[in-house]
């Protein structure tokens, strides 16, 4: 899906009146009926179907609070098909609003910055469940996942559960991911989509529960493995295009150690230092052409990256410096393309200067649990992304290195490095 970006200065786009916030609105029949027919194709193409499990626990007419796993687009398909005729308001972040505001408010979307703290959202998810009885459905990801399993979750979710007191609900997908992961760069397969709906805990329960015990819980039921459950359930994926882009995810050669060159084509992921080869069957694991196979699970490589980004963390070496090209959403939802500069992350944070010496914003450990990183955002490019409540920084690498991933672990990791840390000040800091 494209995007329009409108070219701005700095300062013209930092003198933009800020939009009025707006309470989110009860979608009338008419646009829940509209939202379930534009997603039929895909619905039909993937032969989804749904199992709701302890469902009838739920009222008709109840509210509820759904959570469900991101893995691509078609989720947002899933959720009117699976929900039907029930009225729900869906956590939606900003971006999605762009050139199309009017109608994401229409079919109950409720506008949030991803990764950013917003008391406004919780207001707006309670006037939901609340005053306009419609449920609530939220990625509590945020964003898609990268290697097929969960993305860390904000450890606030229990806390936000027993604020709006009404039942709490999952949707789990199952074929989601493989059907379009992220790093395959819009290329969808022929898979089999199904999804497990599960009423988890009532109203009474929640109420009788402490914020960290419905956080274990949450856990527990985000506890997925997409390329094990393909695996375990011989789930094929015959398209010969299946590994390309995978170098996105899997960036660093577990051979020679080089970073940011590897090159995902076809059925292959190559190293172009070492020359060694992994070649990725239609199960989703890899196996090397010649020699050890360091590791067959994808996300077994992954983890090996993170630890790897964590002893850099930990002695003190991490550092990463970025050209980068620099877009900017405000509150009026639309994409503005502000200039240039440099982006920097350490053991400090990310520091990101630019636009001619007018930009200047700090971002520090502890202001968020993850960044936002993506693969080919929007057909753009890959993308690094923060900022605050009041706007967000898209900042798009030049270098033609797959390092996008890599900023992502490494700002996970620092997070839980700070987070006990009490000298450790969580703080945005912008001068302009």
């Amino acid at each position: 899906m494209k995007t329009k970006v409108i070219n701005k200065s700095y300062d013209e786009v930092m003198a933009i009146p800020r939009r009025k916030h707006q309470k989110p609105i009860k979608p009338n029949m008419l646009f829940r009926t509209l939202l379930k027919l534009v997603s039929l194709p895909d619905i039909i193409a993937t032969r989804f179907k749904c199992n709701k499990i302890g469902m009838e626990r739920l009222g008709k007419k109840e509210p509820a609070f759904f959570l469900m796993n991101h893995s691509c687009f078609l989720d947002l398909e899933i959720v009117p098909s699976v929900l039907y005729p029930r009225p729900f308001n869906i956590v939606a972040t900003t971006d999605a609003f762009i050139g199309k505001a009017w109608l994401m408010r229409q079919i109950g979307c409720i506008s949030t910055n991803k990764f950013v703290t917003e008391m406004s959202l919780i207001r707006d998810m309670n006037h939901a469940v609340k005053n306009l009885k419609s449920s609530v459905v939220m990625f509590p990801e945020a964003g898609y996942c990268f290697d097929g399993r969960t993305v860390p979750l904000p450890d606030t979710l229990g806390k936000m559960v027993k604020m709006l007191g009404v039942p709490l609900c999952s949707i789990i997908t199952h074929g989601a991911y493989h059907r379009d992961p992220l790093y395959n760069n819009l290329q969808k397969r022929k898979v089999k989509v199904t999804a497990d709906m599960k009423y988890l805990l009532s109203a009474e329960e929640i109420a009788a529960m402490s914020a960290e015990e419905i956080q274990e819980i949450i856990l527990k039921e985000f506890s997925f493995d997409n390329f094990s459950w393909q695996k375990e359930n011989k789930i094929e994926i015959k398209e010969k295009f299946r590994a390309d882009g995978l170098n996105r995810l899997l960036y660093k050669c577990p051979a020679c150690g080089q970073e940011g060159r590897m090159i995902g084509e076809g059925t292959d992921l190559s190293c172009p230092e070492c020359k060694k080869v992994w070649h990725m069957d239609e199960y989703g694991q890899l196996k090397a052409k010649s020699g050890k196979t360091e590791f067959s699970h994808i996300p077994d490589w992954f983890d090996w990256e993170r630890k790897c980004v964590r002893e850099e963390l930990e002695r003190g070496e991490y550092k990463t410096e970025l050209d980068v090209e620099i877009l900017m959403t405000l509150s009026d939802y639309k994409f503005y393309r502000v200039g240039e500069g440099k982006l920097r992350h350490d053991k400090g944070g990310f520091v990101l200067d630019g636009c001619e010496g007018k930009l200047h914003y700090e971002h520090k450990p502890l202001c968020s649990h993850t960044i936002n990183s993506d693969f080919y955002f929007y057909q753009i490019g890959d993308v690094i992304s923060f900022g605050t409540s009041d706007h967000l920084f898209y900042c798009f690498p030049k270098t033609k290195e797959d390092i996008v991933c890599k900023v992502r672990l490494a700002a996970e990791e620092l997070y839980k490095l700070r987070r006990h840390d009490k000298d450790a000040a969580c703080g945005c800091r912008e001068n302009h």
